[in-house]
């Protein structure tokens, strides 16, 4: 297999990003996070949060853990496989992610727009996860830069989507599925990723996310609608061509196809 690009150099950035594979980047994000078991024992409990309990139980163990994932003792979820996200964590920015904005978010954004980056949204989406937990296969119809926070996890897609999935194809999705499709491993591109590092994840490419540790945690800023003077990446150009075509469709398929 080959090992991702890894761009080093932020003025890079803007060479690599309108077209897959995905690659390694360097973010220098100064900003602490609180332990992932806090993280995860405080964000359970919001009305927001969606999870997933998975495993070879049968269905009523699945059941019972569903009903007790807000209340039974933490250490006791980090046993099970579940995973979870949160898409909204601005409302935590005063507590538990304090400083967030102003340390993460302002500068990213600052970033782009000095490199001559335009968006119509940019904004944090978390992940937890427990070892064996995996995501679906699945596209998105943003990009996201990954930021592995605490634990690790393996982000896997392909050095050629399009042999798999073409543009017009991850517009009306097509992707979605448990598991990913049979395919060659060698078309494969897989990112172990550990606490601090980045990877940018292309708008409408299939991917999944295995997790490597007993928790694992990690935040993706999502971009919707990224240009770069004037610009759009080369996948997204069909998702554009379908909105022009489909214009009472757009909110509905850039918020309401979120899958995890």
């Amino acid at each position: 297999m080959h090992a991702p690009v890894s761009v080093t150099d932020p003025h890079n950035f803007t060479a690599c990003w309108r077209q897959p594979p995905n690659f390694r980047l360097h973010v220098p994000f100064d900003y602490l996070f609180m332990p992932a078991i806090d993280i995860l024992d405080h964000i359970r409990q919001d009305e927001e949060v969606r999870f997933t309990i998975l495993g070879e139980e049968d269905w009523q163990v699945r059941m019972d853990r569903t009903a007790a994932f807000r209340t039974a003792p933490v250490e006791e979820i980090i046993t099970w496989p579940f995973r979870l996200v949160h898409f909204n964590l601005s409302r935590f920015y005063g507590e538990l992610l304090e400083g967030f904005q102003d340390e993460v978010m302002i500068p990213w954004r600052t970033y782009l727009a000095s490199q001559g980056f335009t968006w119509q949204r940019c904004a944090p989406i978390l992940f937890l996860s427990s070892q064996g937990a995996t995501s679906t296969y699945h596209n998105d119809n943003s990009h996201g830069l990954v930021w592995q926070v605490h634990g690790t996890k393996t982000f896997h897609s392909y050095h050629n989507p399009d042999k798999h999935l073409s543009a017009e194809a991850a517009v009306i999705g097509e992707t979605t599925a448990e598991e990913p499709p049979a395919h060659d491993e060698t078309d494969r591109q897989s990112v172990t990723m550990h606490p601090g590092d980045h990877l940018w994840s292309h708008a409408l490419t299939p991917h999944w996310v295995t997790t490597e540790s007993p928790l694992a945690l990690s935040v993706t800023l999502s971009h919707g609608a990224l240009s770069h003077q004037g610009r759009y990446a080369e996948r997204e150009l069909a998702l554009r061509s379908h909105w022009d075509k489909n214009p009472a469709e757009a909110w509905t398929l850039d918020l309401g196809h979120t899958r995890y």
